[in-house]
């Protein structure tokens, strides 16, 4: 096959064609999955600056406290995000919102307790087992919520 200058595969107008075509609609996220995924930034923003704190100062006493801030906050939270902006109905429920606060309230509680104990403050150990408590019936809650709202097509 000889090379002609003049033979254009696709002319501009089919490429625009093709382009649209190809598209897809763009869905947004359910307001709920948007709250969740925001206070799961806020969370990600306190672990960075903590992990940056440590590791500036070389002192990882509060190593803990940034594992929790991380995965409880961030990773935890964005997933529920993500999860409640897929099954936006799982996310509107008495059980959505009741995850939301047991998890908001437990984990900054949660994380000042664990701080005070790592840093020898033994009187905190029972707010830290209360905190621990709830975050995890939050947990709790949101598996009950998933399996119970998540149905097979």
């Amino acid at each position: 096959m000889r090379w002609n200058p003049k033979h254009r595969p696709f002319d501009f107008q089919q490429r625009e064609t093709m382009q649209t075509s190809f598209q897809t609609p763009q869905k947004s996220l359910s307001p709920v999955g948007i709250i969740w995924l925001r206070m799961a930034v806020l969370y990600l923003i306190v672990g960075v600056a903590l992990g940056i704190a440590m590791g500036a100062s070389e002192n990882f006493t509060l190593r803990p406290v940034h594992v929790h801030v991380n995965l409880l906050g961030w990773a935890t939270m964005a997933l529920a995000g993500l999860v409640y902006s897929v099954y936006p109905h799982a996310g509107i429920n008495r059980l959505a919102k009741l995850h939301f606060w047991m998890t908001n309230l437990s984990l900054p509680v949660m994380t000042i307790a664990l701080t005070l104990l790592l840093l020898g403050q033994r009187a905190a150990i029972p707010v830290l087992a209360a905190s621990e408590i709830v975050a995890a019936l939050g947990i709790v809650i949101f598996a009950f919520n998933i399996f119970l709202n998540l149905k097979k097509n």
